[in-house]
């Protein structure tokens, strides 16, 4: 029991506190600077929506808005199989650079990117979602990465506000995010990152094959597959988009639907655990180790309960504390630091009970996220 005890102890520590560590080294003694340079190549934004008439206008006045030759890039939207208004919404717009393509059917995500793509005419592939709006000077600040050669996809980055429209969220999902931004910006400085920021990245079209069909992680899988052919892949930090930090039950959906994510993305892409993906470690470190923290979490905990001793009694009690700590937060109670330390607790039980994605994955459960 010892040896589960400090084993699991071992593998939680490395999977959050390690493997930063290690980048955060290798970004320092090894970084790799990207040739930047205010360039302006033909572009093409993807958007796939899907019943999305209420953001639907926000965002394409967002997109007709942004800080680039207005004659150097276009707009494709891809309605998959939308049964609101989201058609009518497209059809009322008049702009030339919108190019509108209208599935009848729910044909997935996957289908309706990669038409988007055949359709494309720019160089570089800009991809986002209809729900967060994006800088006005997101697209030039990413487009720029492109005049390095080497480069062959940059991310930008999420910048979450609480339900109240502050700077942040809450303690615990924000320092989540927080690391979760700094691991990106590590892995990128050193050498590629392990996928994307779904609402915003941006790939060059030559390095872009077909997404398998029901792909959920599009944004994981077209940056490694930019690294597979040798190209470099980079954190943007400067091309900034927006969202609010979502309700717990909803936040817990929107995990779990990552998590099968990176189970599928093994199992469609089995290239990526062999010396064919030159960021395996990473990806295994960043992506992979994650979705066995849950059960290291249990094993550590079952382990002190049964272990004889002062410092297993007292491992069990600060597990017990920490986890009942949440309670806090769900029934609002505010008490200064303690309910910061609640926040935290939250969070990350949020974040790792999220382990019914395996459960999801192994019955090939298909509806895995709520609107």
């Amino acid at each position: 029991m010892k040896l589960v005890f400090w084993g699991a102890v071992a593998f939680i520590a490395y999977t959050y506190l390690g493997y930063p560590l290690w980048l955060y080294v290798r970004s320092r003694w090894w970084g790799r600077p990207i040739r930047a340079a205010s360039i302006f190549p033909q572009v093409s934004i993807l958007m796939a929506v899907h019943n999305e008439e209420k953001a639907l206008p926000q965002k394409l006045r967002n997109l007709t808005e942004l800080d680039y030759p207005q004659d150097r890039y276009e707009i494709i939207v891809i309605s998959d199989g939308s049964t609101d208004a989201t058609n009518q919404v497209l059809k009322a717009e008049t702009q030339s650079r919108l190019r509108v393509l209208i599935f009848l059917e729910h044909q997935g995500k996957a289908a309706a990117l990669n038409r988007g793509i055949e359709l494309a005419q720019g160089e570089i592939l800009v991809f986002t979602d209809a729900r967060q709006p994006i800088d006005a000077n997101a697209l030039k600040y990413l487009v720029s990465n492109f005049a390095d050669p080497e480069v062959g996809c940059a991310s930008g980055e999420l910048v979450l506000a609480d339900s109240h429209g502050g700077a942040a969220p809450g303690a615990g999902v924000g320092l989540y995010w927080k690391l979760e931004k700094k691991i990106r910006e590590w892995e990128g400085a050193a050498r590629s990152v392990v996928g994307a920021t779904g609402c915003l990245y941006a790939v060059r079209k030559r390095l872009i094959a077909p997404i398998p069909a029901g792909t959920i992680l599009d944004d994981v899988y077209l940056p490694l597959l930019v690294a597979r052919q040798g190209g470099r892949v980079v954190f943007e930090s400067r091309a900034l988009a927006f969202d609010r930090v979502a309700a717990g039950r909803r936040e817990f959906w929107r995990k779990v639907r990552t998590l099968v994510g990176n189970y599928q993305l093994v199992r469609i892409a089995p290239w990526l655990l062999t010396r064919a993906n030159p960021v395996r470690v990473e990806f295994v470190c960043h992506k992979l180790l994650r979705l066995l923290v849950p059960f290291a979490l249990g094993a550590a905990l079952v382990s002190s309960l049964c272990l004889k001793g002062t410092l297993y009694e007292l491992a069990l009690v600060l597990q017990v504390v920490f986890y009942a700590m949440s309670a806090l937060t769900i029934f609002r109670r505010r008490l200064g630091i303690v309910s910061r330390l609640a926040d935290v607790s939250l969070a990350f039980l949020l974040l790792n009970m999220a382990a019914v994605a395996f459960v999801y994955f192994v019955t090939g459960r298909k509806t895995v996220w709520i609107r």
